[in-house]
């Protein structure tokens, strides 16, 4: 039986992802791997702060060499090939087949002890990726998938497995403090940085707007949606958490159309439908009348 609170971090975490495009568009001329850096700094200084409060066990850094693969890996791995996919093929359908780790989420988690797959869980996440898939991509888009670039969708890809497998994973880490991704956000803050100096040209934020804009990213999703999720993962319902996540698409684009950054069209009202239904079906609690507690 699961408590609500997991439950609500790991929809918290969502609905800051879903600034995540608003964010990102509001930053300026910042390069990827330097934007990375700058908001993965500020969302391990939320954690250090957090510290002062709240000091972490002195074994925080007695960690498996697995938890720290996996946690370094999950949160650099994820946003390196990130950006690696929307440089080399379009951001739409990048962004689509990087969408992919909510369905591999559910997929993977029936592999977890305790877990089992059902029908609602994949008529649910179809739903899902249907909703998505209509939100994202236009008749013409989906007619030029094969003339993209092949690495950016490997890329792409790349991204839905290293975060389904960091989010699964990560539940069999339950013993291992959510402090840890602390140290987690602190070494990709790091890795970021060597690699914008070896890689990119440094631009800095040309206004105040910019410059908030980096600070929001990282104070909410590049910073306190890790913690949330981490929590989340370990202790929430795996498979509802997933299916809930096809509403950051969805979420980030209603977004972006108050925000007067994109236009409302007939997809959006199709799109939500598909994608809220599809959440609720896969969670099979809701569908049988089941307590999310």
């Amino acid at each position: 039986m699961f408590s609500m609170s997991p439950t609500l971090a790991g929809f918290a975490a969502i609905i800051m992802w879903s600034l995540l495009a608003l964010f990102t568009a509001s930053s300026g001329p910042v390069p990827p791997l330097q934007l990375l850096a700058m908001t993965f700094s500020i969302g391990s200084l939320v954690g250090l702060l957090y510290w002062l409060k709240n000091p972490p066990s002195r074994d925080l850094l007695r960690q498996s060499p697995k938890v720290w693969l996996v946690g370094i890996g999950g949160l650099f791995g994820y946003h390196f090939f990130y950006y690696t996919a929307l440089q080399n093929a379009p951001a739409a359908e990048a962004s689509l087949v990087a969408y992919l780790w909510p369905v591999l989420i559910v997929v993977f988690s029936a592999f977890l002890p305790g877990e089992k797959f059902r029908w609602f869980h994949a008529a649910g996440t179809l739903l899902g990726f249907s909703g998505a898939l209509l939100l994202i991509l236009s008749r013409n888009q989906v007619s030029q998938v094969a003339d993209t670039a092949t690495l950016g969708y490997l890329a792409a890809f790349s991204c839905a497995f290293i975060w389904s497998a960091y989010s699964v994973i990560s539940r069999t880490f339950k013993n291992v403090s959510t402090d840890s991704v602390v140290l987690f956000c602190l070494a990709t803050a790091i890795l970021s940085l060597i690699a914008h100096l070896i890689l990119e040209t440094t631009y800095w934020p040309e206004s105040t707007i910019q410059w908030l804009a980096i600070l929001a990213l990282g104070l909410m999703p590049v910073g306190l949606a890790f913690y949330a999720w981490d929590y989340a993962m370990k202790h929430g319902p795996i498979q509802l958490l997933a299916s809930a996540a096809y509403l950051a698409p969805v979420l980030s684009t209603i977004i972006l159309v108050l925000a007067g950054r994109a236009e409302m069209r007939w997809r959006l009202a199709a799109a939500t439908l598909l994608v809220t239904f599809g959440a609720i079906l896969a969670s099979g609690k809701l569908t049988r009348g089941h307590s999310l507690a």
